[in-house]
């Protein structure tokens, strides 16, 4: 067995690795780029070198300082991790030159199935189901344009050498094939260096439906059963499960069986994921083959008890599988949420800085239901612009699906992130989504049930009313502590009052009174609600924590808490909300103080995220129409294109391409056309 392995990658998937390494009593060597040098995995790692500055291309993509720091350190064997050079022939190759073990396939199949336009035509030799399409290079739009209209449109624009989402566009047109094609090529040049692009026949309603593969070097190979990965936005996964909900047993044994034949086909040793997209009817089509371990590998693990990361070590050391195919089963349910740096209020525009808080909830198992948190961030460390958004993969694990999803939801529920906005809240919102508890989804899921984004969810009036208690309850254990100063300048002034109103807004206020019990911490006390019922409010909140854990009439309740200027900021459930709990004549006197009103930047384009300015589509004085396209904006790998809202004419540019821009930076300012005016 190795004695000491590299990580060539970085966050949590390094530290993941790190773990198993740790286990099997292998060293670990890290490496870190400039903007890196704190991260967790650096502190995990047994021995860490810094590689180069924060750009990937100067640091984790360099493959030849990497082979000098295995030598330097010793390192036998490098494990990729995932992204990067995970799935690059030529580092590999390398490798295997300097006499330095892949931890993962061999370069034969990384070529051949690494590449999509060839991995297209190699699964087309092998009899396996493709979807229709042209797997040639395209040239310009003008090709892209031709070739989509003889596949028939919609058509799906992918990067050859893509992945994770990016270099990818649905063209339901023309102009969409035209468009799209030139922002898959730019993506995809600037995030792979390689901005080959191919076409082929988009599935409308599908199920994205993976298998995860494990194969030796002696021709062995098993299937650990599937993931179902539909919940996705832009071609991002955002949900993961294992099993899927829509496979019978059948399907899965064919899914599988086809999955190994590929991977036995191309002479594949260590794991991979063969990608299926699958339609109403359960006719399933290749769609890739991804040779590294996937990002949501922790799913199978869940449901099968088998540590991907540790079988890839003893493949890589040419040892045989300890599994034979019967011995792979499903036990229970897995969930797994991507928690990533972004603000779903805003169209999922990133978000960076500093984690100023950061406390998972606690993993382990209890009452036979798990949570697992991989990550490699801690309070205090920095999310850059310089690489993907992740902050952590939570995964929840029970004994079928809606005790994995409920207990999902109660953990979002307590993950606590402050510093940087995130899409906890978004993730909560689906876990209490009908459909997505039925199972009834497909790729388009969240394109269909958001259509105008995400607008944060809502409370109903029971739900409403409890949060209303859970803030009374912290405004009496506030009162009743202020009430115990010795110093107090009035005897009386303090004294515990029995009448309180919970103020949301205007409009919706709830009057509570407190009937008698501790209002100390840990908090057991009695509410009367307006409806004269009694419930009980038990919980062990104290002053300053953020997470009211307790019960409120018989009801279970994880509550984050904030603190606002005289009120307390509840989220629950992925909804947040302002609270005001005061005493009834200032409840009074607050009801008929005036709004303040925003100011007014219609007339304004505001760089909605932080990120580069790669282009500008227009000129000052220029007349634009609502939809045209104003500038392009690259933000952590992703181009988006900033477009005019109605008919305006440009007075201003206050930008230029190679800007970095912070969050609400202006970047143009408008007049109205005469057109709109009219």
């Amino acid at each position: 067995m190795f004695k000491k392995i590299l990580i060539a990658n970085r966050g949590e998937i390094a530290c993941r690795v790190i773990k198993s390494a740790q286990k099997m009593g292998i060293q670990t060597v890290a490496i870190y780029s400039e903007a890196d040098q704190d991260a967790m995995h650096v502190q995990m790692a047994d021995e860490a070198v810094c590689i180069g500055p924060p750009p990937a291309n100067q640091s984790y993509l360099l493959g030849d300082q990497i082979i000098r720091i295995c030598k330097e350190t010793g390192a036998e064997a490098v494990h990729p991790g995932y992204g990067f050079l995970s799935e690059n022939a030529a580092f590999c190759k390398a490798l295997g030159e300097a006499g330095i073990e892949f931890i993962g396939p061999p370069v034969a199949a990384i070529e051949a199935m690494g590449d999509k336009i060839e991995s297209k035509k190699f699964a087309l030799g092998a009899k396996v189901s493709t979807v229709p399409g042209h797997m040639g290079v395209i040239k310009d739009a003008e090709e892209a344009v031709r070739i989509a209209g003889e596949i028939g449109y919609p058509v799906m624009i992918k990067a050859s050498a893509g992945g994770g989402g990016k270099g990818m566009r649905i063209a339901w047109n023309e102009k969409e094939a035209a468009e799209g094609f030139e922002r898959a090529k730019s993506e995809a040049k600037s995030s792979f260096g390689d901005d080959r692009c191919f076409i082929e026949k988009y599935v409308v309603g599908p199920r994205h439906i993976e298998i995860q593969v494990l194969a030796d070097k002696h021709g062995n190979a098993i299937y650990l059963n599937e993931r179902e990965c539909s919940i996705q936005r832009r071609n991002q996964k955002v949900i993961e499960e294992a099993p899927s909900s829509f496979l019978d047993p059948a399907t899965r044994k064919a899914m599988g069986e086809q999955a190994v034949a590929l991977a036995k086909a191309v002479g594949y040793h260590s794991a991979g994921t063969v990608e299926f997209i699958v339609d109403k009817d359960k006719n399933f089509y290749f769609l890739e083959m991804n040779t590294r371990l996937q990002v949501e590998h922790p799913v199978t693990e869940l449901i099968t008890g088998v540590d991907l990361v540790e079988q890839m070590i003893h493949i890589a050391n040419g040892e045989r599988l300890a599994l034979a195919q019967e011995d792979v089963t499903i036990n229970g349910w897995a969930i797994e949420s991507r928690i990533y740096a972004e603000d779903p209020l805003r169209n999922f525009l990133p978000s960076i800085g500093r984690l100023v808080d950061y406390r998972p909830p606690l993993e382990g198992t209890a009452d036979g239901l798990t949570i697992r948190n991989d990550t490699g961030v801690e309070a205090g460390s920095e999310i850059t612009m310089f690489y993907d958004p992740m902050i952590a993969k939570l995964c929840t694990h029970g004994p079928d699906r809606l005790s994995a999803i409920d207990h999902m939801s109660r953990a979002l529920d307590a993950f606590i992130i402050d510093g940087i906005e995130h899409n906890i809240p978004f993730l909560t919102a689906l876990m209490e989504h009908p459909r997505w508890r039925s199972g009834d989804i497909t790729t388009g899921f969240i394109a269909e049930e958001y259509p105008d984004g995400f607008e944060g969810g809502h409370w109903d009036e029971e739900t409403e009313l409890a949060l209303a208690c859970v803030a009374t309850s912290m405004e009496v254990v506030m009162h009743d502590r202020l009430h115990r100063f010795k110093d107090k300048r009035k005897l009386d002034s303090m004294k515990m009052h029995e009448h309180w109103v919970a103020a949301f807004d205007k409009q919706t206020r709830y009057t509570i009174r407190y009937r008698g019990g501790k209002p100390t911490t840990p908090i057991d006390m009695d509410l009367i609600l307006p409806n004269d019922h009694v419930v009980s409010a038990l919980s062990d909140w104290a002053p300053g924590w953020k997470l009211w854990c307790g019960v409120i009439g018989g009801r279970e309740m994880i509550v984050q808490v904030r603190r606002g200027l005289n009120s307390y900021i509840l989220t629950h459930k992925g909804v947040k909300r302002e609270v005001k709990v005061m005493l009834p004549h200032i409840a009074a006197l607050e009801a008929i103080l005036p709004v303040r009103i925003p100011p007014d930047t219609s007339n304004l384009l505001l760089c909605p995220m932080p990120g580069l300015v790669v282009a500008l589509a227009v000129k000052e004085g220029q007349k634009v129409q609502a939809g045209e396209a104003l500038a392009t904006v690259e933000a952590m790998k992703m181009e988006n294109v900033l477009r005019a809202e109605r008919d305006l004419v440009v007075s201003k540019i206050c930008v230029a391409p190679g800007d970095s821009l912070a969050v609400d930076t202006v970047m143009m300012e408008f007049e109205t056309s005469a057109s709109d005016a009219a």
